[in-house]
């Protein structure tokens, strides 16, 4: 309970509640001062790739510390001033057995107090990367009761030199930060009492913005290291995806998760070109095919809405043609897609609609990518979806039964970097209505949307395969959007559009 309030009090929304690690965590004496003639020395596990840990100093049976998993921060414990040489184990492990880590010999002197963060990748032999611990001796400015000093620790295995840009205005109040290196022992001072926004950006020539923050009312007169680690390279929410560890003088406060992103896919068979609104205007003439630019903002949940495009920034007069309330979450990035028919003449069509959905894709395993189909073609029945050989569908199909508006599972297909020919059939059935080939990209993560009219109208968009490569770091690798018309369609059934245009992480071969 002691973790849930004070997660509740700095963080809000967006934090994850990570209990303390190593020995029990809870205040192991919080901030006091260390015994006569010993330190002050505890651990902040933000090793992403690592497991649980025991943390020894050599030639002793019994570890300093036990048990400390990812996220998590051990109590403080006094420690005899003097020169030790550290050593980590897997949690568990034999006090005999060879450590996976030593650092040493590091002397830690008497009256001092020090935070350990075990940071980099254990799987990995690069300087750039590869685990270490950073010995960070505390020595806070006392802040003034409406302020609070944070200890900036770039702890981001895979992200590069950043900037931090508290209030994300383009003011950059850290502008170097190389990864393992923190912003000095005083802490930065930062204001209490208000959610901040915070940017992250790379840094030199070409700099651009990484990702960005909400965190909530900070309590004035609190002093805290906050850790960025977690990798970029996995999705925002997953366990190990990139984010902010606070840690406070009694242990982990909770992990800030990133704010999330928001792409906008037009996918309307017969609709114009659209703006859409949320309040402001915050996209413009988007035609069908065409994918948005990414859109961070702070977790909320937003009402927006969709009018054919227009020369001007207001709200255009009358009833839009598709509205919808977003609730976005902390971690997450998002596909609106803008399907359904404008021209709805009897109600018997599917209508203009916006449907989201949240790219919670797995990691990809080697020379694999990963793929999740939407169904956005309104006038389609359920369809199958797989591999083909020999002209008919593979069984059991990659996508089996995905019906419109729907999408498949959230963590995608796994399909091989190899040159596949890929087919669409109506449900239940084998032969397919169209065929696509194409060579998935080892790592992609796609959203494989069907679009268009099955059977278009005078003047409506065909059927084709919309692919949205989802990178999970927008900022430094935006989304992208091709398209592929099918390689092969039946008599009548499908419409042939123009030749394919295939981007680079589905090409054709």
């Amino acid at each position: 309970m002691l973790m849930l309030g004070l997660c509740v009090a700095l963080w809000g929304t967006g934090c994850s509640n990570d209990d303390n690690g190593g020995d029990g965590g809870g205040d192991g004496g919080g901030g006091n001062a260390p015994s006569a003639g010993t330190a002050r020395l505890r651990v902040v596990h933000a090793a992403p790739d690592a497991p649980a840990v025991d943390i020894y100093a050599e030639g002793q049976s019994t570890p300093l510390f036990s048990n400390a998993a990812y996220t998590q921060t051990t109590a403080y414990r006094d420690v005899n001033a003097g020169t030790y040489t550290l050593q980590v184990r897997p949690a568990g492990a034999a006090a005999t057995s060879a450590p996976v880590y030593t650092l040493g010999p590091v002397t830690l002197a008497r009256d001092t107090q020090v935070t350990a963060v075990a940071a980099g990748l254990l799987a990995s032999q690069a300087a750039e990367d590869r685990f270490r611990i950073l010995l960070l001796q505390e020595g806070f400015t006392q802040p003034g009761a409406s302020e609070v000093r944070a200890r900036v620790v770039h702890a981001g295995a895979d992200a590069p030199d950043v900037g931090i840009d508290v209030g994300d205005d383009d003011s950059v109040e850290l502008p170097s930060l190389a990864r393992f290196a923190d912003s000095g022992a005083a802490g930065v001072a930062l204001p209490a009492g208000q959610a901040l926004q915070v940017g992250i950006v790379t840094t030199g020539a070409g700099a651009k913005r990484v990702t960005g923050f909400t965190t909530p009312a900070l309590p004035g007169g609190a002093s805290l290291f906050v850790i960025a680690t977690g990798l970029l390279a996995h999705e925002g929410d997953a366990p190990d995806g990139f984010g902010l560890l606070a840690v406070g003088p009694q242990g982990t406060v909770g992990l800030l998760r990133q704010n999330p992103v928001v792409y906008v896919l037009h996918a309307g068979p017969d609709a114009p070109a659209v703006d859409v609104f949320s309040g402001t205007k915050i996209v413009s003439n988007l035609a069908f095919g065409e994918l948005s630019d990414g859109l961070q903002v702070p977790p909320d949940t937003y009402g927006v809405e969709v009018f054919p495009a227009h020369a001007g920034s207001d709200r255009p007069s009358g009833e839009p043609a598709a509205s919808a309330s977003l609730t976005l979450e902390a971690g997450e990035s998002y596909l609106v897609s803008a399907a359904g028919f404008v021209t709805n003449v009897g109600g018997a069509r599917q209508p203009l609609a916006l449907h989201t959905f949240a790219a919670d894709f797995a990691n990809p395993a080697a020379g694999t990518a990963r793929v999740r189909l939407l169904h956005q073609s309104p006038d389609a029945p359920a369809v199958d979806v797989g591999t083909v050989t020999g002209g008919q569908l593979d069984t059991p199909p990659a996508f089996a039964n995905i019906a419109y508006p729907n999408a498949s599972a959230p963590e995608g297909a796994a399909l091989p970097a190899t040159p596949l020919t890929v087919g669409v059939a109506a449900a239940g059935t084998r032969t397919p209505v169209a065929t696509f080939d194409a060579t998935p990209t080892a790592g992609a993560r796609v959203f494989a949307v069907a679009a268009g009219a099955l059977q278009p109208q005078r003047g409506e968009e065909g059927f084709r395969a919309l692919l949205v490569l989802a990178n999970p770091t927008p900022g430094i690798d935006p989304w992208q959007v091709g398209e592929a018309t099918p390689a092969s369609v039946r008599p009548a059934r499908l419409s042939r559009a123009a030749p394919a245009n295939v981007p680079r992480y589905l090409a054709a071969p």
